[in-house]
């Protein structure tokens, strides 16, 4: 039996910063079944694209919660989250000229991806140094 050393400050932060994403998720579903429900054109579309959006906000919460719980398996589907939503960060700076919405979420969506590749956050993912034994039962 392995002894457990939590992950670095870094690597929770990251996966509190990931948490607040997936709350904005569960509050889009809502609004969407809301929108369903008070008489939108076509309901089964919208329940439809909530179902779809919900199943994305679970695992963003699912991953969140790995990293807050210091699971290393959580790291990766996190790092790809966040250039996904760069992506669409950008769509909102460049095509649709939403500069500040665009700007804010690009910083905000960068701000995991730098707490994820801090020297103590990739010691934790390779397993050395302080974190060689973390991790061993994930």
């Amino acid at each position: 039996m392995t002894s457990r050393v939590a992950a670095p400050t870094a690597v929770r932060t990251a996966g509190a910063l990931v948490a607040l994403e997936g709350l904005a998720g569960v509050v889009f579903v809502v609004a969407l079944v809301v929108r369903a429900l008070t008489g939108a054109p076509e309901p089964g579309k919208v329940f439809g694209e909530a179902a779809y959006f919900s199943v994305l906000t679970a695992g963003v919460i699912a991953v969140a919660v790995g990293l807050v719980l210091s699971k290393r398996w959580a790291r990766t589907p996190v790092v790809v989250i966040q250039l996904l939503l760069l992506g669409v960060a950008w769509y909102a700076f460049g095509p649709s000229h939403q500069y500040l919405y665009g700007g804010l979420m690009a910083v905000y969506c960068l701000a995991p991806l730098v707490l994820l590749f801090t020297a103590p956050a990739k010691d934790w993912a390779m397993g050395i140094g302080a974190y060689a034994d973390a991790g061993a039962d994930d």
